[in-house]
């Protein structure tokens, strides 16, 4: 796993805006209609495609140099670059639903006492766990 990548996207430009792949990543495949917003997009769509690789231990291929991709008219090869740390721990802070089951009695005093669930149950689990924060992997 490393903390830096840089991938060659394909921008493909059309009449109806500009289509992005990764040609070493299947399956990465975003687009804009500006290439303010392609170059965004190409960023988010690399970093969330390679968290996903890294999460499920998928083996990462090493991009294709720019200079061995077959040049085509109104396709451009632009370097992206994506630094993982930050993708990392935004993915790990990202809130998760769980559905959990209570008596009805129970719910009702909580709903007259405007309990948040989320937050006593976030709590709970820290001092269950005896946890304060989040630990970080590097």
């Amino acid at each position: 796993m490393k903390d830096r990548y840089v991938y060659p996207a394909v921008f493909d430009y059309a009449d109806d805006g500009i289509s992005i792949e990764f040609p070493d990543l299947p399956g990465a495949i975003t687009c804009g209609d500006t290439d303010e917003e392609a170059l965004y997009m190409a960023k988010d769509c690399l970093a969330l495609h390679l968290y996903g690789m890294e999460q499920d231990g998928d083996v990462i291929p090493q991009p294709t140099p720019v200079s061995e991709l077959p040049q085509m008219p109104k396709k451009v090869p632009v370097l992206i670059d994506v630094w993982m740390p930050p993708v990392r721990d935004n993915m790990a802070e990202r809130a998760v639903k769980k559905t959990l089951t209570i008596p009805k009695w129970l719910d009702d005093i909580a709903a007259e006492n405007k309990v948040n669930y989320s937050h006593i149950l976030q709590d709970a689990l820290k001092e269950y766990l005896g946890v304060n924060m989040r630990k970080k992997t590097r």
